[in-house]
């Protein structure tokens, strides 16, 4: 048995998965508020796509880490690898110049909304930076937005907001 949440009252609505197959488009509505609303069976490519990328493109299979997002109107979480260099971080849509795309809904997240830079600093350790893209809601870290042409260093567990969607960043010692 599967869950999906309404996307307008949030009550949960149980259904019986193996009656579908993937790709199978779905409509529901909600007992509670008579809410409509779809889904399709199956993973989405962009998920898979991401799963498959563990090196950055000149052929360096070395772990850089992962944003964890979590879309906070429906709950869904998505992990996503960084590589070295610019990351940048926004609402997927075919042909964007995004390289860290989100599977989102939220339409308070542009499509180039941030960017986090991954280097190694002079001892070889990995460094995190983050920077607005700039975006027109602003990027938040702990609660603060970055300014215009402002950089943060980031670490391991650090939290940060680009429209209604928490990320929190993990770094390479700490990816399973």
């Amino acid at each position: 048995m599967k869950r999906v949440r309404c996307p307008k009252c949030e009550q949960f609505i149980t259904f019986d998965e193996t009656r579908y197959q993937n790709g199978q488009a779905l409509v529901f509505e909600c007992p509670n508020c008579n809410k409509q609303f779809g889904i399709r069976m199956g993973v989405s490519q962009l998920r898979n796509r991401q799963k498959d990328e563990t090196y950055d493109e000149h052929g360096n299979d070395e772990a850089c880490g992962s944003i964890v997002v979590i879309e906070n109107v429906f709950h869904f979480k998505q992990v996503i690898p960084l590589k070295m260099g610019d990351n940048t971080i926004g609402r997927y849509m075919k042909g964007s110049k995004t390289n860290t795309p989100i599977e989102t809904v939220d339409p308070s997240v542009d499509m180039l909304h941030c960017v986090i830079n991954v280097s190694k600093d002079k001892k070889g350790k990995l460094r995190y930076v983050l920077r607005d893209g700039p975006s027109n809601t602003g990027t938040f870290v702990d609660n603060e937005i970055l300014g215009d042409r402002e950089r943060r260093a980031i670490h391991d567990g650090t939290l940060f907001t680009i429209g209604a969607t928490s990320i929190i960043l993990r770094t390479a010692q700490d990816t399973p």
